[in-house]
């Protein structure tokens, strides 16, 4: 699996690049998000949520929280009694504790910086993880994953939403041309410093292991019962992974 960096020139590691990268786009990283997905990405979050109201989880983890747009909408939709959101940068998580602030759940939701792929919380720990748009972010993707089995507890469930390649006419041609050209145009002219992050997006979706292989790994990690479910013509998945 080809690994996919923010910055090729840089002698930095991948991790690295994706903390400083978030960085550089957390004031505008929510408005961007909204405006260039047409606010799609708040279904598909709330897709992904709905495959965890069978399970009432009462402790959740969500890996690479960002802006703690999951966190807050898994609060909204399942009550459980502790969320805890994790993330590589400060940057992204100052605008998530702001929301959290605002929505007046800092007691509910704690958002913290870490490493998934050396998660810090003891083992059978979690009811439930949830990834959203942050594996591809991963260094070594198994190895984050197999963390994230570690700390979920027997039962407790995976939902990870990832970006994926539409391979039917014309959802293939549309996505490739807006991935590729409109989005960094329109993300460049909106923040000057994003034009590595959305530059990096259509390479980081176009290499990483969807569908069937990427249920491959999170099998190889320890987890069964995967579902793969996309959405959206295929620009998007849902995967769903028991452990």
């Amino acid at each position: 699996m080809k690994v996919v960096k923010p910055d090729y020139n840089s002698d930095k590691s991948k991790k690295q690049q994706v903390e400083e990268m978030f960085d550089n786009v957390a004031a505008r990283y929510d408005f961007l998000n909204r405006f260039l997905s047409l606010r799609i990405d708040t279904i598909w979050r709330k897709k992904a949520i709905a495959h965890l109201k069978t399970l009432k989880p009462s402790l959740v983890l969500d890996v690479a929280t960002g802006t703690a747009d999951l966190a807050l909408e898994i609060n909204k939709q399942l009550h459980p009694s502790k969320i805890v959101g994790l993330d590589l940068s400060e940057q992204m998580l100052a605008v998530g504790r702001v929301k959290v602030e605002n929505a007046k759940l800092s007691g509910k939701i704690t958002l913290v910086k870490g490493d998934s792929e050396n998660l810090t919380f003891d083992d059978n720990y979690f009811d439930a993880v949830t990834v959203s748009f942050g594996v591809r972010n991963f260094e070594n993707l198994d190895k984050g994953l197999s963390e994230i089995n570690r700390v979920l507890r027997a039962g407790g469930k995976l939902v990870v939403l990832e970006f994926s390649n539409p391979k039917s006419f014309p959802f293939k041609q549309i996505f490739g041309f807006y991935f590729q050209f409109i989005l960094p145009t329109i993300s460049r002219l909106v923040n000057k410093n994003s034009g590595n992050a959305y530059k990096y997006l259509p390479e980081s979706v176009k290499y990483f292991p969807e569908g069937q292989e990427f249920a491959k790994h999170l099998q190889n990690c320890g987890f069964s019962n995967i579902i793969v479910q996309p959405l959206t013509f295929g620009t998007c998945t849902i995967y769903v992974a028991q452990k």
